[in-house]
């Protein structure tokens, strides 16, 4: 209120009513005469994009000079009240400054900060994504190998250390399955370095028999004091927490994506202006990056062109032009499905032919490692020769990019699934329990004796072939080529040129690494922990071909539609881990001779006996739970909780969609007045170039209004609506 009373006694208010009292459109307004030379200013207005006038002004962005805005600033210094205590003000300060030092020493803790925000200033925010997604598997895997760690472990070390082996009581005969409790994975105490690699690569010899894999852990429960510990059922609900953690890391990351996406109205590039004006990465550094820049922005509008001529050529194509193309895409496409499905039976051959022979040695080796050989050849041949097959189909190349991608997402997850499958076969004898091979350990004991560390050994293979393929590609083809295309000026160099940096491979790389992890950590505790040493080289060694080898690809998704959509990938991945968990839980019956699930019939039976185990009240609260009287006011809660979110989703569609009509307005607003400020300009140079004549009729009309005491009198406006624009 000071700075109203303030003006009001500099410059009076007049006794006749604005025009500018109204909240009326710029283009409704007519423009007043005034006295340029004095400055005038508004004490008591608000800014015009304050939702509150009650809110202090900030200077700095008034348009002001710095005397008027010294003048401000000492009135504004007379409204602090003189009974406020100096120590709130000081008090407020000191914590304002301490979130602030709190925020700069924790940005210091945050993984790779540095490295990635330099990453995002020479290649762009679309390469940063792959670091970004990289760093979020990484957290999460090292959390994920804490809580096995912390549940597993730890207690399994502690209770071997102190000889508490108390075992739980026998539910089978021991008589009838004498045959099944052979186990006896130790080594020789004498063996030479070779072996020792050996197994160290295979996960077989001394690596087989240790806290690596399922078969090392006890059936044991320790009871001392009031202090009872179930290693089964810590195991087994151990590793349903990980799932679900992960699972709810990845809702919490899509969340936010899926904001990012709504917000954006689905990363559409919003027409050719919105990429010139707003295309353009100001925190790009260099000469080269520059460049790269805007070939990519040059590209990009290409691409758009191109989509747009091949949509006016897919609209006039006659009826016969239409029938042939659609048969030219599906002759294709089962060109496609025929060589997904060769891969698939060479995988399924493989590790058929794999697990049937028993050879030591470096041929035993190769053995072994034939299923990840296929598995990593095909998820690099399958999808080069599919990309060449989507150019044939004359798409538009956005199209042509999903498709691409959505076939090598189903023939890497797929794959994995195939590996599975044949092994469940072999384990299970094919579903026939009853059969020769089964009997009487209801699983293939001749050559699976211990079957949840064989698949736990797959798995870790898998994980040590896609790092050490990866290390020999950056090693023996990567470095090579940049070396021959930067020292060699022949024709065939410059055209291969360097690598490119596709981001999305390496994204589906990374989401194929971690689907394996969680099929395997279930039979290979240790395997977070592994992948987690894992994506931290792979962070290094991207970063130095990133730098040194490869140049960001001419053609690249959007940060925030790709985000979402890797998401969406690794969730499919999560599925089908989540599957493999509740198959091997509920129907194969677990080793006899190793694990903490000897002599159960299933995995799942260990949590019925632990709940009779338990206090009555206990039981009853847990069968409540799991009753009716439970269950459905829960999963009316939680549809009455979905309908909210879904309508809060919808209102803040609504005040998106309401922001950006508000903005064409003040689009259009801006229009009027450069309109107003052209025509002005005509007619201030019109008569300029007009000799100077002493009639009135020349001037302009709204010249002739009169002041008095320096204000305006609108009583001579004129009354003209101005022109539509």
């Amino acid at each position: 209120m000071e700075l109203k009373e303030f003006n009001n006694q500099v410059h009076p208010s007049p006794d006749y009513p604005s025009p500018y009292s109204s909240q009326d459109s710029l283009r409704l307004r007519t423009v007043p005469a005034q006295d340029t030379s004095a400055v005038q200013f508004d004490w008591a207005s608000p800014p015009e994009d304050a939702e509150d006038s009650n809110e202090p002004q900030n200077l700095r962005e008034l348009p002001l000079h710095m005397s008027l805005k010294r003048a401000v600033w000492q009135v504004q210094q007379m409204k602090v009240p003189v009974v406020s205590s100096s120590w709130n003000i000081k008090r407020s300060k000191t914590f304002h400054r301490f979130c602030e030092v709190a925020k700069y020493i924790l940005s210091y803790f945050v993984l790779w900060k540095r490295g990635i925000q330099r990453i995002g200033g020479h290649f762009g925010g679309g390469v940063q994504s792959y670091f970004l997604f990289l760093r979020f598997l990484v957290i999460l895997n090292f959390l994920s190998s804490l809580l096995i760690a912390a549940f597993v472990l730890i207690p399994s070390i502690v209770f071997r250390s102190m000889n508490f082996n108390s075992t739980i009581a026998l539910t089978v005969n021991r008589t009838d399955v004498e045959t099944c409790l052979q186990y006896n994975p130790k080594p020789d105490a004498l063996m030479v370095f070779f072996t020792y690699f050996l197994d160290l690569v295979s996960g077989t010899g001394f690596m087989e028999y240790s806290y690596l894999f399922y078969g090392y852990y006890n059936n044991s429960m320790i009871e001392s004091n009031g202090f009872s510990y179930n290693i089964p059922l810590a195991y087994l609900l151990t590793a349903a927490f990980y799932f679900l953690f992960c699972l709810i890391c990845m809702i919490i990351r899509m969340g936010v994506s899926a904001r990012l996406v709504i917000v954006t109205g689905g990363g559409a590039a919003g027409g050719y202006s919105m990429l010139v004006f707003t295309g353009w990465d100001h925190g790009l550094q260099g000469d080269r990056a520059t460049k790269l820049k805007q070939n990519n922005l040059r590209h990009r509008l290409q691409v758009d062109l191109e989509e747009e001529r091949l949509k006016k050529r897919a609209a006039s194509l006659t009826l016969g032009q239409t029938v042939s193309l659609y048969a030219l895409r599906v002759f294709l496409n089962l060109i496609v499905l025929i060589l997904i499905g060769a891969t698939f039976y060479g995988i399924a051959e493989a590790t058929q032919f794999s697990q049937s022979r028993k050879t030591t040695g470096f041929v035993g080796l190769l053995l072994q490692y034939l299923p990840s050989m296929v598995i990593t050849a095909s998820n690099f041949v399958v999808p080069l020769l599919c990309d060449k097959i989507a150019l044939l189909e004359k798409y538009s190349p956005s199209t042509t990019v999903i498709l691409a991608l959505l076939r090598a997402v189903f023939l890497r997850l797929v794959s994995l699934g195939v590996l599975l499958y044949t092994l469940w076969e072999q384990i299970t004898c094919k579903g026939e329990i009853n059969s020769e091979n089964c009997t009487p350990c209801n699983y293939y004991y001749d050559q699976y004796k211990c079957w949840e560390t064989r698949v736990g050994q797959e798995m870790y293979k898998l994980t040590l072939f896609d790092f050490l393929i990866t290390i020999a590609t950056l090693i023996l083809v990567e470095f090579p080529r940049r070396i021959v295309v930067d020292h060699c000026s022949c024709k065939l160099t410059q055209w291969v040129g360097r690598q490119e940096f596709l981001v999305a491979p390496n994204v589906l790389a990374l989401v194929y690494s971690q689907t394996v992890v969680w099929t395997g950590a279930l039979f290979c505790p240790l395997l977070p922990f592994i992948n987690t040493i894992k994506f931290i080289f792979f962070y290094y060694c991207k970063k130095i071909t990133l730098f040194h080898n490869c140049q960001p690809a001419t053609r690249n998704f959007r940060s925030t539609t790709s985000n979402f959509f890797f998401l969406l990938v690794l969730l499919f991945g999560w599925m089908l881990s989540s599957v493999v968990l509740l198959y091997s839980v509920a129907k194969i019956h677990p080793s006899y001779g190793c694990g903490p699930f000897r002599f159960y019939p299933a995995m799942w039976e260990v949590v019925p006996g632990a709940v009779e185990m338990l206090s009555s009240t206990s039981k009853e609260f847990l069968f409540y739970i799991g009753s009716q009287k439970f269950s459905i006011p829960l999963f009316i809660f939680s549809c009455v909780l979905l309908c909210y979110v879904s309508a809060l989703t919808s209102v803040h569609g609504k005040s998106v969609a309401l922001l950006k009509s508000q903005c064409k307005l003040e689009q259009r607003d801006k229009q009027f007045l450069v309109r107003q400020l052209e025509e002005l300009n005509a007619t201030m140079q019109k008569l300029q170039r007009e000799p100077q004549q002493p009639q009135r009729e020349t001037e302009p009309f709204y010249h002739t209004a009169t002041q008095w005491h320096q204000h305006t009198n609108y009583a001579f406006d004129p009354h003209e609506d101005p022109k539509p624009y």
